[in-house]
Order: structure tokens, then sequence, then C-alpha cells
């Protein structure tokens, strides 16, 4: 495969396959701008990807919080002003990338160390609602920052999003030197912090939202299949706030219902959401649970997550493969994968059933556990595509051939998970993490899971 980059794109590339004293072979076929990726060894193709991915997290964050910005947006362009605005859900994918960091030497141990001080401790400062944080905080001011009009308190699946990481830091810390066991233990009493049994609300099943002005108004329960199965995981798992098994039987897989023997493409769906019984969803249902639970040999009375990550990733490769709308540039081997994401409607959750052209590279390089040779496919094929496509930050968030759409804009919550599924893929560094958490494993037993952790 061969492409003409523009001299930033070039410099960036070389820049880097340079540093790891990777040779990297051009192609003067063309011109002296031209680079061979097909020549590029798959491992250093990674390293480039996660690197300049993670920069989202590190010389993108903001610098009061050192956490996630919602959003960054190079063309300059932010239509909800919200520049300052962190984000928790992402901020937790980016603390979990900052591990990765420090083990693929992309920054030093004792620069990792300290932006997960500077972070912990802002996120134990600000104000939390029955143990959990807002969706959105101002990182000037630790205010709590509405995301809509009744959405203005706890978010129990963002909060979620960060408990899974501070699992992941305190069981990366816990054996270490003094110094590093008090981080474990500020990211252990974080943790520990998160009232999950309040968001029950009296009833069997977790609600998403709490108000301090409107309480429960959203009214939002946490049930079928989605992006929030690690919510329960981590429910069940607290120390002092565990919800009881019944609340997973009886709210998220809804006595059984939660089962499907609908297929897609000959595909088995195994588990479906409330509103898509005969559907599946974006890919990123796929990527924010998994980010430490690691569904390789994880089963329990509903289903082998094993087969419901990779079935669904499957989907997306056929239908990309069938491409029934003709869109420019699908293909298994091209641009295959859709999520939740910018589009050229401004923001979409896309999936088979609602596709508007729009590819979002996270879908494909956050799948690459499931799908390695595909998921390279596409990575290859988005270099391709060049400097319209690869950015400060990495691959921006989504683009369209169809429409020649390629907006220069990120997301925290899409750019968090490429840094750690690659990893999950190559060494399980956040999977080994937090699947070996002793309370992790009790609350994984406690709900009737079996996995290959578990001895």
């Amino acid at each position: 495969m061969k492409s003409t980059f523009t001299a930033t794109f070039l410099f960036l590339t070389l820049t880097y396959f340079s540093s790891c004293n990777q040779k990297v072979k051009q192609d003067n076929t063309d011109n002296k701008d031209s680079l061979s990726l097909t020549s590029t060894p798959d491992d250093s193709l990674l390293n480039l990807i996660q690197k300049q991915t993670f920069r989202y997290f590190w010389e993108g964050a903001e610098t009061t919080s050192g956490l996630a910005r919602e959003r960054i947006h190079i063309d300059g362009v932010y239509p909800l002003n919200d520049q300052h605005v962190i984000t928790i859900g992402g901020s937790g994918f980016g603390l979990m990338g900052i591990l990765v960091a420090m083990e693929r030497q992309f920054i030093t141990k004792e620069q990792g160390f300290e932006r997960l001080t500077k972070a912990l401790d802002f996120l134990g400062k600000i104000e939390r609602f029955h143990g959990a944080w807002a969706h959105w905080y101002d990182g000037t001011t630790g205010k709590a920052k509405p995301f809509s009009k009744n959405d203005n308190g706890g978010d129990l699946v963002e909060t979620s999003f960060m408990a899974q990481a501070l699992i992941c830091i305190r069981e990366y810390y816990k054996d270490s030197t003094d110094e590093e066991k008090s981080l474990a233990s500020k990211a252990d009493e974080l943790w520990k912090g998160i009232d999950f049994d309040f968001y029950r609300n009296g009833k069997d099943v977790l609600s998403w939202h709490w108000s301090p002005t409107s309480e429960w108004e959203m009214n939002h329960p946490i049930k079928g299949y989605d992006e929030c199965l690690i919510t329960y995981v981590v429910a069940a798992s607290s120390p002092t706030h565990a919800i009881p098994a019944s609340t997973y039987h009886q709210g998220w897989a809804r006595n059984g219902a939660i089962k499907t023997d609908a297929k897609k493409y000959g595909i088995p769906v195994l588990l479906k959401h409330n509103a898509l019984e005969n559907e599946v969803g974006p890919l990123f249902w796929e990527h924010y649970s998994y980010l430490g639970l690691n569904p390789n040999g994880l089963t329990d009375q509903y289903a082998n997550y094993e087969d419901v990550t990779k079935n669904h990733v499957l989907i997306n490769i056929e239908y990309a493969k069938l491409n029934p709308n003709k869109y420019v540039g699908y293909g298994p081997d091209k641009g295959w994968g859709l999520t939740a994401s910018y589009s050229i409607d401004g923001y979409n959750a896309h999936h088979p059933d609602n596709d508007k052209s729009v590819i979002s590279p996270t879908a494909a390089l956050s799948s690459m556990p499931y799908t390695p040779k595909e998921s390279m496919a596409f990575a290859k094929y988005a270099f391709s595509l060049g400097d319209k496509l690869w950015g400060e930050y990495g691959f921006y968030d989504a683009y369209s051939e169809t429409e020649n759409w390629f907006p220069q804009q990120y997301l925290a919550i899409d750019q968090g998970p490429i840094v750690v599924m690659i990893e999950n893929y190559r060494s399980k560094l956040l999977w080994d993490l937090f699947m070996n958490a002793p309370d992790v494993q009790n609350g994984l037993k406690k709900l009737g899971f079996t996995t290959p952790y578990i001895k």
C-alpha cells in the first residue's frame, strides 16, 4: 500500500519510527514524501498509534486537573464552548492509558506517578453525589457542569468507567514503594467511596442518574445489553456499597430476557438491548466495559462474552463487506466499524441499521483484541488517507469518504479505548490488573461469572 503524505504527516511518522530504531522503507517511485506502510512491522505501527493517541491525555489534558478534556477541536470550532470541560468516563480511560504509557516508555515512571497523583487529588476534592461523579466538570473551577437539564449530578455509568481505572491504578502500585502504595491507597479510597447501592433507589435495578435538584427524574434504569455491563460488575464488587446479585439478574439481565436467538448476516447476536430487539448497537458496547473486564473465557448463565464481543465486531466487518449503500471506502480490508462518534449531522450512534457513511477509527482499532487481522488492515488503510485523518493526537474521531468529510476533531471517550484495547491485545496489561483484583473476583463470583482468572 502506497500513499503520499504531507510534510507534517511524514515528519510525525518518520520521527517516531526513527526513535524506535525501526527501519522505515521509502518508496522512491512516486517522490521523496512517499512511505510504504506495507513494509512497516505491525508492532511498530501499533506503537505509533498508541503513542500519538496517548498525547490526547498527556499534552492535551486540562491543565488544572490533569484529566481529559471532553473534546479537542484542532479546527478551533467549539459549538458548545466547552474547551475546559473534563469528562469523567474519558478521564478514566486516560488514566488507564497512563499505565500503558509508562510500560511502553512513552513517559517515565516518575512522570506517570506525578500526573496520576495530580488527577486523583483533583477527583478527591470535587463534588460527588452519593459517591458518584458527574458526567462533566469545569476543570478550572472543579464545579459539576450539567450534561443536560436534569443530568446535573451523579452519573453512575461514567463513574463506573472511572472505577475501572481506579482499581487498575491500585493494583499497579499496591506492592511498590511506600510513596506508590500511598497512591494505591488513594485510588482505593476513591473507589470505595462510590455508593452503588444508593443508585438502586430501593429497586432491583441500577439507575444511571441522580440529581441534587430533581433526584430520580431522569428515570433511566440500566438494563439490557450495552456499554454498561461494567457498572454491574463494579457495583457487585464494591467492598463498601455492593449491590445484591438479584439486581444484576432482575435489572440488567431482565430475568433472562437479555438473551436472544437473533442472527445478523448469519452471525449470532446472543445478547440484546431493550430498544434494539433485532439489531446490534454501536461498537463501543464492546469496548468501554472491556477495558478492564477480559471477555476471553468469561461466561455466565446468559452468554459467553468472548463470543458476544467478537460476534458484534464480525457483524460490522460483514456489513462493510456487503456495503449495501455502496459507500466509498468500505470493506473488510478498508474502512469498517460503526460506533457513536461525530457525524455528518452532528453526533450519532452509528451501527449497521443506522449508517450515515461515517467510519469512526476507534471502532476498528479498539476491536484489535477481537479481530487483529481486520483491525490491522483498517489501521493501514486509515494511514493511506494521510493527514486528512491523522493529526496531533492520532486519527481524528470520524470521517466519510463518501461525503469527503474529514473534520479535525477529537473526543476523549473515543481516543481512550484505542490506547487501552490495543495494549490488551499486545500484553493484557489492563485486563490482568483488573481481573486479578480480589474484590473484582468476588463480585464476578457473586454474579455467577466464571473466568480463567478465578482459580
